[in-house]
């Protein structure tokens, strides 16, 4: 009969299937490291037990590779027939379980923290918020997944989300509630607003100052909120007011309850030694070694882990660990310039694995980078920026940054200016850590209108206007102000600064602005038929504009543009001569078979309607693009425009296309994707009128964060009016 630790070796083995005996790629889980990890021993505890199992036939061993670690072939256990059924016979019966959404970590089996468990499931049970913290390494994150275990086998839902620098708000949203989520607080909380669910935020002293407010508001809605929220960080805590938690400490572990880390043969009495030198730290105790002096005094966990995990480090070790550490995320091991000693570092327990993901324990990095003086962290930094500058792509761009601005100095703006609107293109969120972190290095004009630009297209007016206060007087402050004012729903004053930024802006540049502000005109109003006054507006302003300052390539984008919007506003008015005059010019700037014609094609067929509707040929082109279209944002609009010619009672096939539509593929980080999303809980609202209150004020929130401060308020009267 296998002992208790074999069983408990037979039990993970046996979550995975037979057909991995024979795959090229087996997961990590299944490596000595990854056996080690799962079961809360040392890497050394699991030798005599293996080879035992091995013995009596219930595991078999073999060298294959293992995914995401590299490209060396490594050892791994697989369980045998005979292993299965002695880890069946063992096994409880299935319990009662809940539903876990987001990046849940692998259950790993956690010695005397029984008491833990409980003491955190009772209030988190009870719809109580918690705080728990701790040192580094002390073994937060496998507390808070086994509590995690313990409240789904009773039933409860458990959603998880965890930080890493670049997680904002949204993102833990996503996390929570599995990609399709709303983006206030208030939203987010009344989506996860239920006494069964749980929701666990870990890693939080990992958050970016620059998201720290917005996630603190979305842990006060929720914790006022019927669901639980469990927040996980390493002291000191990095919030400022967190209120409505009770905050629960974590220690090590008694040293009687640390020993059963160790291999089971160890020598009661140097086991017990071991575990008191060492404070019952958890994670050193995983990195204790059978190699290692034997500390005759209670020492500090860094002292060790800096005078004895680290130095018995080979060189290979050691620089793969350094690049580790001066990442700003987690790696691939396929994108480390240095992955040669990661299987050493594995081997050590020196890292913490997400997936295909690597990162070193918070503790190795923080004794590591403890150990490096400025001039030190400055060179290496320089060194890995020069390394990621010869890779293409956003990641590298944005990990390229980090290093830059860590590097020391003062940061080169002109670098940043090109590249950080890309990588917000892209993540908004790091964007907005990247530019911030420069800002702060550096007073430049142009870094802090970077900085107030992507907080106003990320919707965040209180940051945005920190930024626009310290810019220069003048039109490109006047400009960064209007678009301030109209997300806070003040109208007047937005105008009134349009004015000025455009009296003092250079021709080209005001041609530029006039264009966005004609764009943006039409644009702030509801679905429908546009008013006569607000037509000739738009089209006043378009034969005013002056193009003939713009250089050659600006001028043509500047054309097509008002030529799309002349054509936009003729059919809205039915003024068939200037809409085809307008798709004339489209046409040849475009060539005849551009696919943006089809689009106006077909918006003039739906705005040709015969009695007040459009054709049947009309609408079912229109439903042909919506079911052939690979494209989210092309069929949303479509749907949209489909809508707006059909009016409040559209054919059934419409309805179905727009309750099928999802506006979670569009992002809430830029302003554009929150219009289109406002336009679709303004739709949502017209077709199910039981639940227009809360559909259209859901709208007017989108609305007025994408800067549609007129729309915002004709919705707001029509609502009042429902009422």
């Amino acid at each position: 009969m296998p002992s208790e630790s074999q069983l408990r070796i037979l039990a993970h083995l046996a979550r995975f299937g037979s057909e991995l005996e024979q795959a090229w790629d087996v997961p990590r889980a299944l490596c000595l490291p990854g056996i080690a990890e799962a079961i809360g021993v040392v890497r050394s505890a699991i030798h005599s037990s293996l080879r035992e199992l091995e013995s009596a036939g219930y595991v078999t061993t073999r060298t294959t590779h293992v995914t995401g670690a590299g490209s060396r072939r490594r050892k791994v256990v697989h369980i045998t027939q005979e292993g299965r059924e002695a880890a069946s016979a063992q096994a409880p019966a299935p319990a009662r379980s809940g539903h876990a959404t987001g990046p849940l970590p692998d259950t790993t089996l956690l010695h005397g923290r029984e008491d833990e468990v409980s003491a955190l499931s009772k209030p988190l049970t009870e719809g109580a918020s918690v705080l728990l913290n701790g040192l580094p390494g002390i073994g937060k994150t496998s507390l808070a997944r086994a509590v995690a275990g313990s409240l789904l086998e009773a039933g409860r839902n458990v959603r998880w989300a965890t930080c890493n620098a670049d997680t904002d708000a949204a993102a833990i949203a996503a996390m929570w509630l599995g990609g399709s989520a709303p983006s206030s607080p208030d939203a987010i909380a009344a989506a996860v607003d239920s006494k069964r669910t749980i929701l666990v935020l870990d890693e939080a002293q990992q958050l970016s100052p620059r998201h720290i407010t917005g996630i603190e508001e979305l842990l006060g809605a929720c914790s006022r909120t019927q669901a639980a929220v469990l927040a996980v960080v390493r002291a000191p805590n990095p919030f400022d007011e967190l209120s409505g938690f009770e905050e629960h400490r974590l220690d090590g572990l008694p040293p009687s309850k640390a020993t059963p880390l160790l291999p089971e043969d160890l020598d009661e009495a140097i086991a017990l030694g071991i575990a008191e030198a060492l404070g019952g730290h958890p994670l050193a105790m995983r990195l204790w070694s059978p190699e290692d002096v034997l500390p005759e005094r209670v020492e500090a966990v860094q002292s060790y882990v800096e005078s004895t995990v680290i130095r018995r480090l080979s060189d290979s070790g050691s620089n793969s660990l350094d690049e580790l550490c001066l990442a700003p995320l987690p790696l691939t091991v396929g994108e480390m310039f240095g992955p040669d000693g990661t299987e050493e570092l594995d081997e050590a327990a020196i890292l913490r694995w997400t997936q295909a993901m690597v990162e070193p324990h918070h503790l190795i990095r923080n004794v590591r980078r403890g150990s490096w003086s400025d001039d030190d962290l400055s060179d290496l930094h320089s060194e890995q920026a020069a390394r990621w500058s010869a890779r293409e792509g956003t990641r590298a761009r944005r990990i390229e940054a980090h290093h830059r601005l860590s590097s020391g100095g003062e940061p080169d703006p002109e670098w940043v200016l090109e590249h950080v609107p890309a990588i917000a293109g892209e993540d908004s969120a790091a964007a907005a850590v990247l530019i911030e972190q420069a800002v702060g290095m550096s007073d430049d004009e142009g870094l802090r209108e970077c900085a107030a630009d992507i907080a106003l297209e990320r919707g965040e007016p209180a940051i945005a206007d920190a930024h626009i206060e310290r810019l220069a007087e003048g039109p490109h402050r006047h400009l960064r102000l209007a678009r301030l004012a109209r997300i806070q729903g003040d109208s007047k004053h937005a105008d009134e600064f349009e004015r000025l930024a455009l009296d003092g802006l250079e021709p080209g540049q005001r041609a530029r602005a006039s264009i966005a502000s004609l764009v943006r005109l039409y644009d702030d109003r509801l679905p429908g038929p546009i008013s006569p006054s607000l037509a000739k507006e738009i089209l006043g302003g378009i034969g005013s504009v002056e193009l003939s300052d713009l250089n050659p390539d600006d001028r043509s984008v500047a054309s097509l543009s008002l030529d799309l919007l002349r054509h936009t506003v003729a059919l809205e008015i039915g003024d068939m001569s200037a809409a085809a005059s307008a798709r004339s010019a489209l046409e040849s700037r475009l060539g005849p078979e551009h696919p943006h014609l089809s689009a106006l094609d077909l918006r003039a067929r739906l705005a040709a309607r015969t009695g007040g509707k459009p054709s049947d040929d009309a609408l079912d082109t229109a439903r042909e693009r919506i079911e052939s279209s690979d494209d989210p944002l092309d069929r949303l609009r479509t749907i949209h425009l489909a809508l707006g010619a059909c009016g409040p009672d559209p054919s059934s096939w419409l309805r179905e296309a727009h309750s099928r539509s999802s506006p979670g593929m569009l992002r809430d980080d830029l302003a554009s994707h929150r219009r289109l999303t406002g336009q679709w809980w303004f739709w949502r609202g017209v077709l199910e009128p039981e639940n227009r209150l809360s559909h259209w004020r859901e709208a007017i929130g989108r609305l007025r964060s994408a800067e549609c401060n007129n729309a915002a308020e004709d919705l707001i009267g029509r609502l009042s009016k429902a009422l």
